[in-house]
């Protein structure tokens, strides 16, 4: 079981094996017990279960009960401004932010009109178009990029991307793609891990005796490959699902259940 806490949302995160569930319904209701001896009162209605199970035969699982009521059960959940989906496909979030990157183009023809009609009079640079790029649609974009970037499809890796081609056409200035993106900030935060001890991913990161490479982690899943710890640690970066916090690939079934305490 782990918990995983910001603010006022709390995610529980348990593992299932075996089809025993005993563990996982006894740390709920301790949950809820806690939450009573503190005068906490946990919205039911807002919480949300999401079952990861990429097993060929999956069994169904009763419901979560709590205060009488049942957790809904749903294909997907926002956390912290990420959809996570129970495939682990990244469908959802690559449509909202294809939403809201598009949402903030207008503002961006706007700001390019008055570049060309006014700004460019009194000899102000393009880079502030670029500017405005960066802080209003690259940020979007690039928003926990490391965590679902290398588990999309290639039809969504493309579709992000075009929105990059076309502000790059707006703006007329170079722009760095968004696997660039990803790869910077994929190495910037492989190496926070190596600098942190007490970080959980950073025994993980195993140098080669010549201290240049890392060393490569076996894989026999899709989903390991294409993770964090896996896609480029030989070059030192890092790509990972974001969902792992096991290094555990024999994980059947994650158990999501988002709770709003207030």
């Amino acid at each position: 079981m782990e918990f995983v806490e910001f603010a006022d949302d709390t995610t529980v995160v348990g593992l299932i094996s075996g089809g025993d569930e005993t563990a996982y319904r006894d740390e709920i209701q301790r949950l809820v017990g806690w939450c009573e001896d503190n005068n906490l009162v946990l919205n039911t209605s807002k919480t949300k279960e999401v079952i990861v199970d990429f097993r060929r035969k999956r069994s169904d699982l009763q419901s979560i009960v709590i205060n009488g009521e049942c957790v809904k059960r749903v294909p997907s959940f926002k956390y912290l401004g990420v959809h996570i989906d129970e495939d682990l496909q990244w469908s959802s979030n690559t449509a909202e932010v294809m939403k809201k990157a598009q949402q903030r183009f207008h503002f961006l023809r706007i700001l390019r009109m008055t570049f060309l009609r006014i700004l460019r009079k009194v000899n102000l640079k393009r880079e502030l178009l670029v500017a405005f790029y960066r802080c209003s649609i690259e940020s979007v974009l690039t928003y926990c990029i490391s965590v679902w970037f290398s588990s999309c499809t290639m039809a969504h890796k493309k579709v992000l991307q075009r929105v990059i081609n076309t502000a790059q056409k707006f703006i007329g200035y170079p722009l760095p793609s968004l696997k660039d993106l990803y790869s910077t900030r994929c190495l910037k935060r492989a190496r926070n891990f190596l600098k942190d001890c007490t970080h959980p991913g950073h025994r993980v990161f195993k140098w080669l005796p010549s201290g240049k490479r890392l060393r490569v982690l076996r894989s026999r899943t899709n989903r390991l490959r294409d993770s964090f710890y896996k896609s480029n640690s030989p070059h030192e970066h890092t790509h990972t699902s974001g969902l792992v916090f096991l290094e555990d690939i024999y994980i059947y079934i994650y158990i999501y259940i988002y709770i709003y305490i207030y």
